[in-house]
């Protein structure tokens, strides 16, 4: 783990205890709209889009090996020697292959999206053009004759005819059955009157709606639109919360850039994410090509929350590796106990109470670097402070013991931050929680980096940690939230290693 580049005075808990933070998001787990169980297990939500992309795939792989069956199937049967069996082994042999590759630049294409999002026929014959291209270079390239390429154009066109034959009675049949369980979001459009309408009218008429539109909010004075207003847009915060709003969908090519981000802010604030629609010309234009579920293309602005099946993922990651970490760094956790507790007086373990998600306060786990009561000497060292920005830091801090600075120097005092890993207050990446003393002299665009749960490293760490602007580091920080993935997660651990062993920043 990265030394963090935020070094602050320790507090001991006996004069910190949990701080009372002032905060202007929701105290709470944006994620957490549901119980835990019911959210990342068993809410519908969860199981829909499990659901969606195991049959989409099983039926792209049912497409995939009847092509190449009725491809086969057609040539010797023209030939007059067809037999079941011969058929039967020879899709079997090529079908593995195909199959791979047509699952893979399918999710590549966002075929497995949701409906809302998932391209139409146009990207699925362009994946198909793809697939086959793939696996001829594959056959080439591996030395294998053929007398002719019937098989790869053959199997073309039958992937053509079956997979999107499947597709189109999915889109139907999925949609008839969203109508009948009453599956809809609920949203409220934001712009002016008639691009209001427009996108109201255009997901009425959507065949598949799965919007309900609760309501709107108008930029100028109220339109008669038929459908119910909201209140103001300085009020959108109060709108979300007391009309359950899902997502907000923004209805006006014209509208104004800074309270565009502000309403984007605030939504993501809520857990809420914000599509934009087009204008009233590119509905018109779309409505020309036939895309199943797709009479209003919306572009989407996800909140930078991980809800889902993307924090059970990343819970799961966090608590396995965590949990591995603890066991294999046990003699150098229970070293580093017996270092400081018999280097100096006071406890082992320091708990500085920090604010994690939401603002909420809790007890950060720390071997303990500095001497007895340190903080009561933050004030006497303020003007020594070397950093720029909300953050302190001291390279030759006197308050450090010397098995503190070796501590430091290595990173090894953030270990027992493994617990609070697994106890949930932490992730292994993620912002690094900021002590009190840096939080209050944060500014409020800084504090959206508390929608999500506090990181032992991230990008700070691995990007040059404290030589860096603070602005920067806030930046890097809203990069990870944007770009996360679990594979982002583990380049950035990977990443630590030599970034503590350089000892780059840390002091």
């Amino acid at each position: 783990m990265a030394s963090t580049p935020v070094t602050t005075s320790e507090r001991q808990e006996a004069h910190s205890g949990p701080a009372v933070v002032d905060f202007p998001f929701p105290h709470r787990d944006v994620r957490a709209k549901r119980p835990p169980l019911l959210s990342f297990v068993l809410r519908w939500e969860t199981v829909r889009i499990a659901a969606r992309i195991l049959s989409l795939m099983a039926l792209d792989v049912a497409g995939v090996f009847l092509a190449i069956f009725t491809a086969l199937t057609v040539k010797l049967a023209v030939r007059g020697n067809f037999e079941a069996t011969v058929v039967w082994d020879q899709t079997k042999d090529l079908v593995v292959l195909a199959t791979l590759v047509t699952l893979l630049l399918f999710a590549k294409s966002d075929l497995y999206a949701d409906r809302a999002q998932r391209p139409g026929f146009a990207r699925i014959i362009g994946s198909l053009f793809q697939v086959t291209l793939v696996a001829l270079l594959f056959s080439v390239i591996n030395g294998n004759a053929f007398s002719s390429y019937y098989i790869f154009y053959g199997s073309l066109v039958f992937a053509i005819l079956y997979i999107s034959a499947f597709r189109y009675a999915y889109e139907r049949a999925s949609g008839v059955i969203l109508r009948a369980a009453g599956y809809q979001r609920r949203a409220v459009i934001v712009g002016t009157g008639q691009h209001i309408e427009a996108v109201a009218h255009a997901l009425k008429d959507s065949p598949i709606n799965t919007i309900d539109v609760v309501g709107f909010v108008s930029l100028k004075p109220r339109p008669d639109n038929g459908l119910r207003s909201l209140g103001r847009l300085e009020d959108i915060g109060e709108v979300i919360a007391e009309n359950r709003v899902d997502e907000v969908i923004i209805a006006d090519p014209d509208f104004p850039q800074q309270q565009a981000v502000e309403l984007v802010d605030t939504a993501h604030q809520h857990g809420v994410r914000v599509r934009i629609a087009p204008s009233t010309m590119e509905i018109l234009v779309h409505r020309a090509e036939f895309v199943p579920g797709q009479t209003l293309p919306l572009f989407e602005l996800k909140p930078p929350v991980f809800e889902g099946l993307d924090y059970l993922l990343k819970r799961t990651f966090d608590l396995t590796v965590s949990t591995v970490l603890v066991i294999l760094l046990a003699p150098v956790l229970a070293a580093c106990w017996a270092a400081v507790r018999l280097s100096s007086r006071g406890p082992a373990i320091y708990r500085s109470w920090r604010p994690g998600i939401g603002g909420q306060p809790f007890a950060c786990f720390k071997f303990r670097t500095m001497v007895r009561d340190a903080d009561l000497e933050q004030d006497a060292l303020e003007r020594l402070n070397e950093q720029t920005g909300a953050i302190f830091k001291i390279k030759d801090d006197p308050r450090i013991t010397t098995v503190g600075r070796f501590l430091r120097r290595w990173s090894l005092d953030e270990l027992p931050q493994l617990f609070n890993v697994i106890a949930g207050q932490m992730s292994l990446v993620g912002p690094r929680p900021l002590p009190e003393r840096d939080f209050q002299r944060l500014e409020e665009w800084h504090k959206k980096r508390y929608l999500v749960m506090p990181g032992i490293t991230g990008l700070w760490q691995v990007s040059g940690r404290s030589e860096l602007d603070f602005n920067d580091l806030v930046r890097l920080d809203f990069l990870y939230l944007e770009r996360w993935s679990v594979f982002l997660d583990l380049s950035i651990l990977v990443k630590t290693v030599p970034a503590v062993l350089a000892r780059r920043g840390a002091f």
